[in-house]
């Protein structure tokens, strides 16, 4: 069925789902910037086009569609195979911590299990009430930032990119959420900007993807922003700075939470004396790891 076909002959909801079904199915897209199968990635395609919620009426299955909507459905799952274009792109939304976020390739696509994390408020490593002031460090869209805003509603929130592209991405979310008298996007290569500045809480999801890595991604993978991955040839050009700086950033009982990805084992081998916590998560993740000022300020001397 070509994509004239296609137009013409799939009228309904449900005919559109299970057409889409099968054309990623037969094709070599891969899933990995938010959904894991091709059934959730169709479902968001055409739920997205149509402006329908996750949890729209079963019986709006079998609702005849218009031309201009087949179209369009057609069009971004033909765009999906063909040009390897991830969902988030084609309907710019991704979802983080259950919050929706525009998302275009200025920015990477939130899917850091740090969700997790900020969802539970860093328990058990701070006290919630005791946290006034998070830096979200490599912010790219500001997820990561505008979460822990609607977590620490009393905290203020400094979201840190060196892209002006990505941070202005940022912007458009910190407004679109309305919290921008919590949040304040920063342009700065790490901490150079920051000045006196000191936190409770720094989180951060760093470029981390090694040379070899890269090499190797998914061609999804090549719509996002480079600046974004890679960190040299161990990918941890950038952590390498992070663990430098952080101790002078931080409050006397503030935290490091890190996310490192498959560069978790060129990390430990190439600081064999650091008490790296490597947090587990419920939900599935890894490469993720926590350290104390004391820890950082002992690594820093």
């Amino acid at each position: 069925m070509n994509k004239k076909q296609a137009i013409d002959e799939l009228q309904t909801i449900k005919d559109l789902i299970r057409w889409g079904f099968s054309q990623l199915n037969q094709s070599d897209v891969y899933y990995g910037h938010g959904t894991d199968n091709a059934l959730d990635e169709v479902f968001s395609l055409v739920l997205h086009a149509l402006q329908l919620p996750h949890d729209f009426p079963q019986s709006y299955m079998d609702s005849r569609l218009t031309t201009d909507e087949r179209t369009k459905i057609v069009a971004w799952i033909e765009r999906r195979i063909k040009e390897r274009i991830p969902t988030a792109y084609l309907t710019h939304e991704a979802w983080f911590a259950d919050l929706p976020f525009y998302v275009d390739e200025r920015v990477l696509i939130p899917r850091s299990p740090l969700a997790e994390l900020i969802e539970v408020e860093f328990s058990p490593w701070v006290e919630a009430d005791q946290v006034h002031h998070i830096l979200d460090l490599c912010t790219g869209s500001a997820c990561i930032a505008i979460a822990c805003a609607y977590a620490f509603a009393d905290a203020q929130v400094d979201a840190v990119d060196i892209s002006a592209d990505a941070l202005e991405v940022a912007k458009l979310n910190i407004k679109q959420h309305g919290v921008h008298e919590q949040v304040e996007a920063i342009e700065s290569d790490l901490f150079q900007q920051l000045d006196g500045r000191r936190y409770d809480v720094i989180v951060s999801n760093p470029p981390y993807v090694s040379m070899d890595e890269m090499n190797d991604l998914p061609a999804e993978y090549g719509h996002e922003p480079r600046l974004g991955l890679e960190a040299g040839n161990e990918g941890l050009d950038i952590v390498h700075q992070i663990l430098r700086d952080a101790a002078a950033h931080l409050t006397e009982h503030g935290i490091l939470i890190c996310e490192v990805g498959n560069s978790q084992a060129a990390l430990v081998q190439a600081y064999p004396n650091v008490p790296f916590l490597w947090l587990e998560f419920a939900r599935g993740g890894e490469g993720v790891f926590l350290l104390t000022a004391e820890q950082l300020s002992h690594l820093s001397q």
